[in-house]
């Protein structure tokens, strides 16, 4: 597949393949167009080989089917909330064992956000009565650390999950595999920043002791709740389930509400309960995290499979997840994102791209849905048109449209979904990923917001590695 580049006004906007060339055009508004070629991996030809080893490969392509047939028949179902050790394996038994974002990473070379996040997670265990005293037990070795990717979780930025920290649970009904998200702290000092201080401990202790045991009560009235169709009209109503969750948060509430006030719960706790979600816009997210996780997971371990299952960030390294390839990583460095800064930041101020919640564009929504949310745009750049000229740009590195996740802006047309190693590489199209931007020091928070890509390194190391397994 020959690959192209689209130009408006002088600005790149994506990398498109010949075929739907003009559709892109229309659609994005251009009109000053000029063609670059480029060659397949960059003009990496040990990487051209590999791929060229794979595309059109019976087995591939039939892999493919398998992972895409499970992916479309996910229905991700919210079935409770639980604590984090009696649902993530490796917590059990009273294992001291704290989860994070991204590919594994060892403490030493962790960015600052995450270790803060870290040694918050030790104080809130109590297994230290201070921040240096954490310090110490975990450059022991006496905390363990791994991803939340091995326990079948997801956390966004620094996406620490300690053991008694409360957890969305997400099953998918119709392949029985679960996923699990922490609980969203809301905006300024928080954990996920790498904010560590009393006022951050003492919230998420209220949350494991008052908002999650309210909600759950409230899920015991209503019953497992779909997320598929609640997600879909989030996207109708103007978010992408990544960075916009307004829709999506409202209609969470609108669902709990009366089951709330119906809950054997004092009226105190469900007052509180539902101030703490209707002040967050973003509480929807980590809930999103999951669905994504648990539809992405119903699509993993098909053997040949080019399907990426997830990508994923720990602020130094950037890593992706292959179906047909196990639960190998494959990994690069993570971008700093050039994107729009708080007053006061700049691009100097900024850790590298952090989170695991690029689970949402692995699953085709967040800046793959772009086009349904023009309103993100004020938060990390660009135009409405830029957003659907990325959507568009999307459906050449993915295998099928999502016609449970349609876009209004594209005549209700489905989002691009299932990301295919190889047609990343062919094009040189990089997946989409908005995103949030920490500051690089701990606790700081978010200082600003923006648009980056997935790197291409990621994708010709798996394509070379599905090359060799491949017969």
């Amino acid at each position: 597949m020959a690959a192209t580049t689209l130009f408006k006004d002088s600005l790149t906007v994506v990398n498109v393949g010949l075929q739907g060339f003009a559709d892109d055009i229309e659609a994005a508004g251009g009109h000053s167009v000029a063609l670059q070629w480029q060659p397949p991996a960059q003009g990496d030809r040990d990487a051209g080989w590999a791929l060229a080893q794979t595309l059109a490969h019976a087995e591939v392509e039939a892999a493919n089917e398998t992972a895409l047939s499970r992916f479309v028949a996910a229905n991700p179902v919210l079935v409770g909330i639980a604590t984090a050790r009696d649902v993530l394996p490796g917590m059990a038994d009273g294992h001291k064992l704290i989860v994070h974002a991204g590919p594994p990473i060892a403490w030493r070379s962790m960015c600052g956000p995450m270790q803060g996040a870290v040694l918050g997670a030790v104080v809130l265990e109590g297994w230290a009565d201070s921040i240096e005293a954490a310090t110490d037990l975990v450059e022991r070795g006496d905390v363990a650390l791994g991803p939340c990717h091995d326990q079948g979780a997801v956390g966004p930025m620094a996406g620490i999950i300690s053991p008694s920290m409360p957890v969305f649970v997400v099953e998918n009904s119709a392949g029985g595999n679960r996923a699990y998200c922490n609980f969203n702290e809301g905006l300024g000092k928080v954990l996920r920043f790498g904010a560590n201080g009393p006022e951050v401990i003492a919230r998420l202790r209220t949350m494991a002791r008052t908002i999650a045991p309210t909600l759950a009560a409230a899920l015991a009235r209503t019953g497992p709740i779909d997320l598929k169709p609640l997600m879909a009209q989030a996207i109708n109503m103007g978010d992408e389930v990544h960075n916009r969750n307004v829709a999506a948060t409202a209609l969470f509430i609108k669902r709990i509400a009366p089951a709330l006030l119906e809950a054997d719960v004092a009226r105190e706790q469900a007052a509180e309960t539902l101030a703490f979600v209707a002040a967050n816009d973003h509480f929807f997210l980590n809930i999103s995290m999951a669905s994504c996780k648990a539809m992405l997971d119903a699509a993993h371990g098909v053997a040949s499979s080019s399907v990426v299952t997830a990508m994923a960030r720990n602020g130094v390294d950037f890593g992706i997840r292959v179906s047909g390839l196990g639960d190998r990583w494959f990994v690069t460095q993570a971008p700093v994102v050039d994107g729009l800064y708080f007053p006061g930041y700049t691009i100097a101020d900024a850790a590298p791209d952090l989170g695991d919640s690029a689970i949402t564009e692995t699953a085709g929504v967040g800046g793959f849905a772009m086009a349904a949310a023009p309103a993100i745009v004020k938060f990390v750049g660009g135009t409405p048109q830029d957003a659907a000229a990325n959507t568009l740009a999307m459906g050449h590195i993915t295998l099928r449209r999502n016609d449970a996740f349609t876009l209004p802006a594209l005549d209700f047309a489905g989002t691009p979904s299932c990301i295919d190693i190889r047609r990343v590489v062919d094009t040189g199209i990089l997946p989409v990923i908005n995103t949030g931007i920490a500051h690089r020091e701990p606790g700081v928070g978010q200082i600003g917001a923006g648009v980056t890509r997935a790197p291409l390194a990621c994708f010709t190391q798996a394509v070379a590695a599905l090359a060799e397994v491949t017969p």
